[in-house]
């Protein structure tokens, strides 16, 4: 049984944003800071990818734990009401990231995703995106 009514739930679903989330923002910031350009959210791009790099091919998803259904603690965790609801609803979300990841590819593009667990270690977000963004790595 959910603890919200239908107009509370729906108030706090309208609040989960889709882009310029805190961890989309991370990412950018620290992409900018070392000196990448990108564009943001390319509708003409299956996926509309969060982090487009056009002269390098490549592109950044930032995924949220839950909605796409990490490994992680955060994306194991499904709640308790409407459960059957859940576990659909984030099973199409990865199934939908996995057809759009193949359209990338299949279009010339490199795909990276970023998981919102791995951003928090600064260090190793930087990492990341240099080895993904190197140039001689293309």
């Amino acid at each position: 049984m959910d603890r919200l009514t239908a107009d509370q739930r729906s108030a706090v679903m309208a609040r989960v944003r889709g882009k310029n989330t805190k961890p989309e923002m991370i990412v950018r910031r620290t992409a900018h800071k070392m000196g990448f350009r990108f564009r943001l959210h390319r509708p003409d791009l299956p996926g509309k990818p969060d982090i487009v790099f056009p002269r390098l091919s490549k592109i950044i998803f930032v995924n949220g734990c839950f909605w796409h259904a990490h490994q992680c603690k955060h994306g194991r965790r499904i709640p308790t009401v409407n459960r059957g609801y859940w576990i659909q609803k984030r099973r199409r979300n990865a199934t939908r990231d996995r057809l759009v990841e193949r359209k990338l590819s299949h279009l010339g593009w490199k795909v990276l995703t970023l998981w919102e667990c791995e951003i928090a270690e600064e260090s190793y977000l930087i990492q990341k995106l240099k080895n993904f963004l190197s140039p001689q790595l293309s």
